[in-house]
């Protein structure tokens, strides 16, 4: 089963088409800059422009920068705020004529580890955090997504949210060396574990990378792993949150 996936960014706009059985794309990713202002309009003529590259007629999964419910977005976080209130879902669909399937882009990129990556297979509580921009989440109960648990946006001592004391941008910009920035990532991870009791961490997003050099500092009393899809996850879990359309529950 094929669906067109697009990671809707801060930076960048992207999609593939996706093979969602194996998680394979099955075409080179398409990227275009997210429009400043990041508009309904301006965004929704980005996605546009995505889908006539791939000349697609067919169902499309959107990984999106917002809490989404019910397709309507909740927040702006680095779009414009035309966005709140939107039915993105209903807006995609009725301007570029397909059907549209839209979840939080954390959730997308979750959804994909968990299928094919790290996370397939595993049960009970797991954690998907990716340490990037900001800090992201998708928290899954046996296999099945708890949507938008935005994580990243819980406080933590003085710090107003959480990933601004602890995201991998933030590591940059303060020049952190690796083993302080672990100190923080270890504290963000007993965090969640004293609120949540998960059985798995799995981390991902642009830190992971950097796992192994912080692994010193990590003392959680549950694993922490790290993912495989890594930079093509919003991709592919977007196109496979898509796979209801097919279904016929739009």
């Amino acid at each position: 089963m094929q669906i067109l996936g697009i990671d809707v960014g801060g930076s960048g706009i992207k999609g593939a088409i996706v093979d969602i059985a194996t998680g394979k794309m099955l075409t080179e990713r398409f990227r275009i800059p997210t429009p400043h202002p990041a508009t309904p309009a301006a965004v929704t003529h980005v996605i546009e422009e995505i889908v006539k590259h791939h000349n697609w007629e067919g169902p499309v999964g959107v990984g999106f920068p917002t809490s989404i419910k019910n397709g309507i977005c909740l927040t702006e976080s680095n779009l414009h705020k035309q966005w709140v209130g939107v039915n993105a879902e209903t807006y995609f669909s009725e301007s570029i004529g397909l059907p549209f399937r839209v979840i939080n882009d954390a959730d997308a990129a979750a959804l994909a580890e968990m299928r094919i990556g790290a996370g397939k297979n595993k049960s009970g509580l797991v954690i998907v955090v990716t340490l990037g921009t900001g800090i992201g989440s998708g928290v899954f109960f046996n296999g099945k997504l708890i949507p938008n648990c935005e994580l990243g946006q819980m406080h933590y001592n003085d710090y107003q949210k959480i990933e601004h004391y602890a995201a991998n941008s933030v590591r940059k910009h303060h020049d952190l060396p690796f083993g302080k920035w672990g100190k923080r990532v270890n504290k963000v991870l007993n965090y969640y574990h004293l609120i949540f009791s998960p059985d798995l961490f799995i981390m991902g997003g642009g830190g992971a990378k950097h796992l192994s050099k912080i692994e010193p500092q990590i003392s959680v009393p549950v694993p922490v792993i790290a993912a495989r899809t890594l930079n093509e996850a919003g991709i592919i879990g977007a196109a496979m949150a898509g796979e209801e359309l097919v279904k016929g529950r739009a």
